[in-house]
């Protein structure tokens, strides 16, 4: 019976190729791969988890498996059909299944000039629902009454879940991470709490210091209190849409066999603030209630660690600022009475569409509150076909236009689309590309419209173009994308 409950699983992952859950102790599991190696040169198949180190699960040559770099974690329990450079069929047998064997497997051929990433296969390893849990929840559901039942539940939910999940919203100083048991631990235990990607968030170890295993993006953030017997909850401060995922604490012997383990998932709600791209601005949000010092200094960063604004009380921080946000972002004066540390970011694109992260920092450099929010602009989408004679890329305004104005259209690789300056010839600045096939219209300062025309579009041309209105100064007044897409 077991083994056509496996078949059946098996079945269902390679039509889908994609995912396949199991519990942990099943005796195995196939993780379905198949590409032409018989006419390769040299063929080697390699399947790999990048999350782990070293990454190599199993490797098969021409010679056989080629096992001197497998990661101890699977050795033991992997295997390939003995022809499977023959056939075709890569497929992976994993055995004895484990927790740890949660992950994204990619399956690789490599041969002489190069190598084909071929699949990724999501294996997910979930723990049995523990039999005595089970004996306690029916207990209670037969002596629960009303509001009783429901206080006995939540009092004891932390002891019997397998994966407990938490929901904070970003902003929140911390979030507590439950984590107990009723069983007696010994004095001399090691705790570690991991997050889904094998990082050390926090260790423990009484009269010692674990926090040189801690990883870096946890540095700081972390607290075990453990107030009461049993209870190894992790509080984690500041949490952000980063820190989202499943986190594991186990618990371990002085000799290191495995006393506990159990999962939480957090999830943290992030702020999402949607807009059309040729708004003139767009408010990210930051508010809060903590009393901030005079000396505390705010930063604004994007989802690659770029500066967008940096504030800090008589101090000009403007050196700091990636390029992209110069002369586009904005915070009120009076932050520091009103606790709004809102950010407005001028003339937003689609190139702005990211997770922001808000953080307020001590003198000494320690966070005192960090929020995020998740800006998305959407972009005017135009589609035809490539056997128009041409195509309009709208661009209006309602800006009092000067007369001195330029206006340049430009294409996703920053590459001179068009530009139009009253009594000036600019067609020198044009890109070869689109030479004698762009038109705007004349009365365009009348109007406020500065749309475009593209002549002969082909599918070459389809992309996401910008137009930009500037001062004579050079301060941008107005800017506005649009989505061609051209159908072949």
């Amino acid at each position: 019976m077991k083994m056509f409950v496996v078949f059946v699983m098996l079945v269902h992952v390679s039509q889908h190729a994609s995912a396949v859950e199991l519990y942990e102790g099943e005796e195995f599991v196939l993780l379905p791969c198949e590409y032409r190696t018989d006419e390769l040169d040299d063929p080697t198949v390699v399947w790999s988890r990048y999350d782990l180190y070293p990454p190599t699960v199993h490797q098969r040559q021409q010679e056989g498996d080629e096992l001197s770099c497998q990661n101890q974690l699977y050795s033991g329990r992997t295997s390939m059909m003995p022809d499977a450079l023959k056939t075709g069929d890569l497929s992976l047998k994993l055995t004895k299944l484990r927790l740890s064997d949660s992950g994204t497997y990619m399956c690789t051929v490599r041969m002489l000039g190069g190598q084909r990433r071929v699949g990724n296969i999501k294996l997910k390893v979930k723990e049995r629902f523990p039999y005595w849990s089970k004996v306690i929840l029916v207990l209670l559901v037969l002596l629960a009454v009303g509001l009783v039942a429901g206080g006995l539940l939540v009092h004891f939910r932390h002891y019997f879940m397998s994966v407990y999940q938490v929901k904070v919203d970003s902003g929140v100083k911390s979030v507590l991470l439950p984590c107990k048991t009723t069983v007696r631990l010994p004095k001399d235990i090691t705790v570690e709490w991991w997050d889904g990607d094998y990082r050390t968030v926090h260790e423990y170890q009484k009269d010692s210091d674990g926090s040189g295993e801690q990883d870096q993006v946890y540095r700081d953030r972390t607290e075990m209190k453990m107030l009461k017997p049993g209870d190894l909850s992790l509080t984690l401060k500041s949490p952000t849409g980063r820190d989202g995922g499943i986190y594991t604490c186990t618990v371990y012997s002085r000799e290191g066999d495995t006393l506990m383990r159990k999962q939480v998932e957090l999830r943290v709600k992030v702020d999402k603030v949607e807009v059309d791209s040729g708004v003139e601005s767009v408010l990210l949000p930051c508010k809060t209630t903590v009393r901030l010092p005079k000396d505390v200094r705010v930063e604004w960063r994007d989802g690659y660690n770029r500066t967008v604004h940096e504030y800090q009380k008589d101090s000009d921080r403007s050196g700091e600022q990636f390029r992209l946000y110069r002369g586009r972002t904005e915070m009120k004066e009076d932050l520091l009475r009103t606790g709004d540390l809102s950010l407005t970011l001028k003339y937003p694109t689609d190139r702005d569409r990211n997770t922001y992260t808000c953080t307020v920092y001590s003198r000494e450099g320690d966070t005192l509150m960090r929020k995020q929010v998740k800006l998305r602009v959407k972009v005017c989408q135009v589609e035809v076909d490539s056997a128009v004679e041409s195509v309009l890329l709208p661009c209006k305004t309602t800006v009092r236009l000067p007369k001195d104005v330029t206006v340049k259209w430009r294409d996703r690789d920053y590459r001179t689309v068009h530009v139009y300056q009253k009594d000036s010839d600019r067609s020198g600045e044009q890109h070869q590309v689109y030479r004698g096939r762009t038109e705007m219209k004349g009365d365009l300062l009348r109007t406020g419209d500065l749309s475009l025309t593209l002549k002969y579009p082909t599918d070459t041309d389809s992309n996401t173009y910008t137009c930009t209105a500037y001062s004579r100064e050079g301060d941008i007044l107005m800017m506005k994308q649009v989505e061609l897409r051209v159908k072949g």
